[in-house]
């Protein structure tokens, strides 16, 4: 049982967006250079140094990083100044560090927290097969039935024809039978190479012609996209997906059911969640650092579940700030 005064009291996405904020710009001086850790590290380091004048006793219970080795802010980390409340804490310094590297857009630095003992932690199963939709559609889907099912129930929901729905989908070996399935329903797909916690969130905003994101991802990317998802009343179903028979045995050894649908609240179980994220490059939801002679322009996302706020910001930092110790 939480102790009321440990759960969060104010909105603490305005104080993470300086987080991603930071971790953002230092993520895209890197940006093309070809080499993904510099850029995960300069994203770390960035990050470690803001959090650790945040107000909150802060856990990793999600890092990243732990998939391919790279730098990372790692699970069990202590993070914060260690002040109240007590929370859990996911983060993604670069969501598509490849992106970055290579100078393609769509890559976000993320951070999300919930109060302690609220995150879904898969361990070393690092991917999960994923269904997210937006709140129009949300309470619809299965992860479970076919693809064409989800897709005129999405249909249903949005007042489309089933050839007008956008699937979103990671481009990868795994994923070729949801393209393959997809196609075969008569609805279009928009081919991602990373980043599929934007992906998801891009299914709750209008306008930008994403209906449903399909396919299988990282483990870390669903528990945070959840955090989002609790704010924008969309909706994200997983299940883990185990790459070869070490994974479906350490599943057994750790009592993880593979077979169980795992749901928003599954993978946050919390009302007291936030999220916030800020473009390294430009993507269909935010735009990228910017980098003038005076000033270093961000573009961010903030989400706070509990009143269902959601806040663009665009940010400028001069470039003393940016070029010399980060600060908050």
């Amino acid at each position: 049982m939480q102790v009321a005064s440990y759960l969060p009291s104010r909105n603490l996405a305005l104080e993470l967006v300086r987080v991603t904020e930071a971790a953002a710009i230092s993520a895209a001086r890197e940006q093309g250079r070809g080499n993904k850790d510099a850029v995960d590290q300069a994203a770390v380091d960035a990050m470690r140094q803001v959090l650790a004048r945040t107000d909150i006793d802060g856990i990793v219970v999600i890092g990243e990083g732990e998939k391919d080795e790279a730098p990372m802010l790692y699970n069990g980390e202590q993070v914060g100044n260690g002040n109240p409340p007590q929370v859990d804490v996911a983060v993604d310094p670069v969501d598509g560090t490849r992106l970055t590297a290579e100078g393609r857009g769509g890559a976000l630095a993320v951070i999300a927290l919930a109060e302690r003992g609220s995150m879904y932690a898969p361990g070393s199963l690092v991917y999960m097969d994923k269904i997210a939709v937006g709140e129009e559609a949300a309470g619809t889907i299965d992860i479970n039935a076919p693809v064409r099912h989800n897709l005129e129930q999405v249909g249903k929901a949005v007042g489309k024809e089933i050839n007008e729905i956008t699937a979103v989908i990671l481009d990868r070996p795994r994923n070729e039978e949801y393209i393959q399935q997809v196609r075969a329903a008569g609805a279009r797909i928009s081919l991602i190479g990373d980043g599929d916690i934007q992906a998801a969130i891009a299914t709750c905003v209008h306008g930008n012609g994403i209906d449903i994101m399909l396919g299988i991802g990282g483990s870390p990317e669903a528990v945070t996209t959840a955090c989002a998802m609790s704010a924008l009343h969309g909706e994200i179903q997983c299940k883990l997906w185990p790459r070869d028979d070490s994974e479906r045995q350490y599943a057994i050894d750790n009592g993880l059911d593979l077979a169980q649908v795992l749901t928003t609240r599954d993978l946050v179980d919390s009302d007291h969640t936030f999220f916030a994220a800020t473009g390294v490059t430009t993507g269909p939801l935010l735009k990228g650092v910017r980098f003038g002679p005076d000033y270093t322009s961000t573009h961010s996302v903030i989400m706070r579940s509990q009143s269902g706020t959601i806040r663009f910001v665009d940010a400028r930092h001069r470039v003393e700030w940016v070029e010399g110790d980060i600060k908050p």
